[in-house]
């Protein structure tokens, strides 16, 4: 068996290595979620040491929800699992590449038109993705979510929201991959510097400019009204030099009652974003008794699908859990935690196009993937990227989750100097209730997978000893 392996073509030897590596991650995957599965059915009550921290409904509740997710996430895995491995098998991206090669033929751009044929090709293989995606997502959206009163969405919301993200999602890919393909081809030796500065560029910009201008095309940002929360916010944020220009509220509860805040921005403008839901005083899911404006029926529609879902009551935090949030939050930009993240990921994105042009003149790399007689530079990115470097990626992963949960303490420690460590303790109980997180993990499911450290470990951070 061994000698047959070896006398296999170098192209055989790559497409089976590819398709091996990527079934045993996926059997790890499915093992470490068998394990947390096991939690989620085994742990019926709550834990003595939870006990003044959780109800038992809220535990029940959570079990089975994330019991739920779990299962979704077996079978949504093994789909996408098998779908990949077909696609490989049946030659799937050289008949794709073929289509897109027929489509803009007939628009009259022949086989020297290779960006042209990229951009087909793209465009086709999103469409696929999202075809074959929506169902999944519709089953999450209306089934799972809807079942444990997270979703807020109607079917019509769902859908156009889709459109709108797939049209906004094809302005930004197609321009940004027109321009990419075109420096690595005119870049000469060095056209991996050229293709990384231009990635970075790119990145920071969308960054900049994603809170103003795409993410209100989906959500409603308002400004947070001026008032004692506002207030607090803006002294804190002083207090620690944070250059804080203005701070919105997001309305996230027409899609869901799960809660969020972030912020961004660069350099002397920096603006915090809370989630509607993150707010006990402000958040709709909490003043279901008031009427809102529209007309009689909107109303009474608005009425009947909130009878017909189970909410989680009295969401949100006090103003002063909410400052202790950001107090965390916050302490991810004063210990440079987001700057060190850019680093990184900049660092690892040099590094990938480097190897790139390392590798992208071998054919044997295009032949495992079943294109012989042409070398197209978008399927040698796609080639190399996402199955070359696949065990690299694997273990960048878990670094960067080792990492994430060193500065998730390190950003809790932060809040508890800026005595806020009671009220960080009970938001960080709110917040797992009202998104009804399950506090017991398995050990390796958790080690692999929580960028964020589990609740008990980070109540405990909050009241022990200080750390220098």
């Amino acid at each position: 068996m061994l000698q047959e392996i070896l006398a296999l073509p170098v192209e055989d030897k790559i497409f089976y290595a590819v398709l091996v590596f990527s079934w045993t991650v996926y059997i790890w995957e499915a093992y470490l979620a068998y394990r947390q599965r096991k939690i989620y059915r085994t742990t019926m009550h709550v834990p003595t040491e939870l006990g003044k921290i959780m109800d038992s409904e809220t535990f029940e509740k959570s079990r089975l929800y994330q019991l739920d997710k779990s299962n979704f996430g077996f079978w949504s895995g093994l789909y996408s699992e098998v779908e990949g491995t077909l696609i490989l098998l049946l030659g799937g991206i050289p008949f794709l590449w073929k289509v897109s090669g027929s489509l803009t033929a007939r628009f009259g751009f022949g086989p020297e038109y290779e960006i042209s044929h990229s951009l087909a090709f793209l465009m086709l293989a999103t469409l696929f993705s999202a075809f074959t995606g929506l169902p999944w997502s519709l089953y999450n959206t209306f089934v799972i979510e809807e079942k444990h009163g997270f979703n807020q969405q109607t079917l019509g919301f769902f859908l156009k929201d889709a459109l709108k993200k797939f049209a906004v999602t094809q302005c930004i890919l197609l321009p940004v991959t027109t321009l990419l393909l075109y420096i690595i081809k005119i870049g000469g030796d060095y056209f991996f510097i050229y293709a990384w500065l231009f990635t970075l560029i790119v990145s920071l910009i969308l960054v900049t400019i994603y809170a103003d201008y795409i993410a209100p095309l989906f959500d409603k940002f308002t400004p947070l009204p001026d008032g004692e929360l506002k207030s607090e916010i803006e002294s804190m944020a002083k207090s620690i030099y944070f250059p804080l220009t203005k701070v919105y509220v997001v309305e996230g509860s027409k899609r869901s009652s799960h809660s969020n805040a972030y912020f961004y921005g660069f350099f002397k403008n920096k603006r915090i974003v809370l989630f509607d839901t993150l707010l006990e005083d402000y958040s709709p899911l909490n003043k279901s008794g008031e009427k809102e404006p529209g007309t009689v029926e909107e109303n009474e529609a608005v009425a009947n699908e909130s009878k017909s879902k189970p909410k989680n009551k009295k969401q949100g935090c006090s103003n002063p859990e909410v400052l202790a949030v950001l107090g965390h939050e916050l302490g991810h930009w004063k210990l440079g935690h987001t700057v060190k993240n850019i680093v990184i990921s900049q660092m690892n994105s040099f590094l990938c196009f480097f190897l790139f042009a390392v590798m992208i003149g071998q054919k044997e790399l295009f032949m495992a993937f079943g294109f012989h007689d042409t070398q197209p530079t978008l399927i040698g990115l796609m080639i190399i990227f996402q199955f070359i470097f696949s065990p690299y990626n694997e273990l960048l992963s878990f670094c960067l989750t080792v990492l994430s949960r060193r500065f998730e303490f390190q950003a809790d420690a932060f809040a508890r100097s800026m005595g806020r460590s009671s009220e960080l303790y009970s938001a960080l109980i709110k917040l797992n209730k009202d998104n009804l997180g399950f506090p017991v993990a398995d050990w390796l499911f958790s080690m692999w997978h929580y960028s964020h450290p589990p609740l008990l470990e980070r109540l405990r951070a909050l009241t022990g000893p200080k750390q220098d």
